[in-house]
């Protein structure tokens, strides 16, 4: 295992192997209750985000922490992993939101296009909306498999220009490398993730055919019998890739790393069906020349799994709690070190 926290997870012993790790969150967890509401924030190119919203306790104090967080393909606000995720919020009493990405919120999207895993425009406009209508509340980001390889691109793309009041971010399984990962998730029993996320893509994509015809060739998506010929079919076209591989390449988030300006929790098992392992240890090198990331690479854990426990009854979720807790301990150290930089400054006039 490759980290520097002085956490550690345990495999729970009633969930053997990567793909029960994987599946156990949506075919067996009773993920927590939350209550959110939604809003409709309208983009600039004319289309509407959802954003569901956690407030605060009320009486909280104006600098409460608030988290947003990105969910992964095909997610949605009552995925597991989202629920468990505002779950640890709520416990601390942070404002949180989460951005449910075009087209997941049982709505198609206005605008000639759909959400990828390249695609960062969405994340930025959300970003400056909270900075500027909760000036003064630090933000911290979470993203979770696609949510986490978006966050992590931006991240890099803006580098230095990343608004101050974003302190800190944690990615979960971010499937770093989009082309291996295509290829990966095409093996073995891994193709049962495959036709799960086909069934749903396609079903979009011939819906948004219908209402804009010519938006790419029908053909081809009715041929698709893999992520990468959904991508070829209907991803590159309408985004403005070449193909598939030109997509890959210029969406995978380990091509950003290195410009990250804000401390980042990489948290991925090596088992991840989604992932060659070798991937993570091209990015475990990688982030080792950067200070700002963390790296955090289980032996197990499956995909979004990290299920622990001594027993199923109370099963607990690591990578949940994991998360939060990183981001909390960043905001104590932005914290003390601001006290101790106005420290010095008062100080310094003093003599």
């Amino acid at each position: 295992m490759s980290r520097t926290s002085k956490d550690t997870y345990t495999p729970a012993w009633w969930v053997p192997g990567a793909h029960l790790q994987t599946l156990w969150g949506k075919l067996a967890r009773r993920p927590p209750r939350v209550e959110t509401r939604a809003e409709r924030w309208t983009t600039p190119d004319a289309d509407v985000l959802e954003i569901r919203r956690l407030d605060a306790p009320r009486g909280a104090p104006a600098d409460t922490p608030r988290l947003l967080i990105l969910h992964g393909l095909e997610g949605t606000i009552r995925s597991h992993y989202i629920l468990g995720l505002l779950d640890q919020a709520r416990r601390r009493g942070w404002a949180t939101d989460v951005l449910i990405f075009r087209g997941c919120n049982g709505e198609l999207p206005r605008a000639p296009r759909f959400y990828h895993s390249g695609e960062t425009t969405d994340l930025d406009f959300v970003v400056h909306r909270l900075v500027r209508d909760h000036p003064g509340q630090p933000l911290v980001l979470a993203g979770v498999s696609l949510g986490g390889n978006v966050l992590l691109k931006w991240l890099g793309e803006h580098g230095d220009s990343v608004p101050a009041q974003v302190r800190a971010a944690a990615a979960v399984s971010v499937p770093f490398d989009l082309e291996r990962g295509s290829r990966q998730i095409e093996r073995g029993f891994s193709r049962i993730y495959t036709l799960h996320f086909l069934r749903t893509l396609r079903r979009k994509a011939l819906a948004k055919l219908a209402e804009e015809p010519g938006l790419f060739a029908e053909g081809p998506l009715h041929a698709a019998r893999t992520l990468s010929d959904f991508d070829d079919a209907v991803t590159a076209p309408v985004h403005g890739f070449d193909s598939a591989t030109d997509y890959y390449s210029r969406s995978s988030s380990r091509h950003f790393l290195a410009g990250i300006r804000r401390r980042t929790l990489l948290l991925s098992a090596y088992d991840d069906p989604f992932l060659p392992r070798e991937v993570l240890d091209t990015v475990a090198l990688v982030a080792s020349l950067n200070p700002q990331l963390e790296v955090e690479f289980h032996p197990h854990g499956g995909h979004v799994g990290f299920v622990s426990g001594r027993v199923p009854w109370r099963a607990q979720y690591y990578a949940e709690r994991r998360v939060v807790g990183y981001l909390a301990a960043c905001l104590d150290a932005v914290r003390h070190a601001e006290l101790f930089h106005g420290t010095l400054i008062n100080t310094s006039r003093a003599g």
